[in-house]
């Protein structure tokens, strides 16, 4: 599995960590931190929710609406400028998603990820950082980026869980994939990377969609990290376009 994005679009991150539930400050393109509001509260780690069912720790790559049927999946966001963009495409065309938000993303732009829900999209954690070098970091430092990013997104979205885990860069290790499905959070992994992280140009990320659809129905695409204009572009054509070739769109199996 490829790794998508270079490592110097993401910031490395120092991090502060009290047990599972730190707040990791990501020194990246993903700088914005969500504020803190209401009167004092008791702490997170004293009213956790119920945990989730376990899940397969195998990276799911098919989709749960059989052979001829197509994931889209967005990662990195949500983004202020671009998410809502994508929101309305996949409206448009009646089609539900599977954002793979990072954690401070989310917890930067609630209001976000509870249109994402709301419009009966998917949520999966894509860690607190995007470090894509996490498949060499010590456990516990993949454990704090699932976690807290987990935590993150919960709280962002009013109560959702994510259902899946991926990876930064496809970095997984078989502890986090364990971990991650220990929470309910199915491993997921992609068939077809658009490269969209890459700006070849809209035609260029049409052409590739079309061109490794045979890999399997799981695509990669972005709404954050960076102008995404052409994964606009090339979304406003993919999506009428494998309507008309009859692929049915789904979530990726669990």
């Amino acid at each position: 599995m490829a790794r998508h994005g270079g490592r110097g679009w993401y910031g490395r991150v120092v991090a502060a960590a009290v047990g599972v539930t730190a707040v990791a400050a990501a020194a990246s393109v993903w700088t914005a931190q969500a504020g803190q509001s209401g009167g004092p509260a008791a702490p997170e780690a004293a009213r956790p929710a119920p945990k989730a069912a376990p899940v397969s720790a195998a990276i799911a790559h098919a989709s749960d609406r059989g052979e001829h049927a197509v994931n889209i999946t967005i990662d990195d966001g949500p983004d202020p400028v671009w998410t809502p963009q994508v929101l309305k495409l996949l409206k448009d065309n009646g089609v539900k998603a599977t954002f793979c938000m990072v954690g401070t993303q989310a917890q930067a732009h609630p209001d976000l990820v509870r249109q994402v829900v709301a419009a009966g999209h998917r949520l999966c954690d894509h860690t607190v950082s995007h470090d894509t070098a996490m498949d060499t970091k010590p456990e516990s430092y993949q454990a704090r980026q699932i976690v807290d990013a987990e935590r993150q997104i919960t709280k962002a979205s009013g109560g959702v869980r994510p259902m899946y885990y991926r990876a930064p860069g496809g970095a997984f290790t078989p502890y986090s994939r364990k971990l991650a499905a220990s929470h309910g959070m199915r491993p997921l992994g992609w068939n077809v990377d658009s490269k969209d992280f890459e700006r070849p140009g809209s035609d260029a990320i049409i052409a590739t969609v079309k061109g490794e659809l045979t890999n399997g129905p799981t695509i990669l695409f972005h709404d954050a990290g960076g102008d995404r204009s052409q994964t606009v572009v090339a979304l406003r054509t993919l999506l009428p376009w494998l309507k008309q070739q009859g692929y049915a769109f789904g979530f990726p199996v669990r």
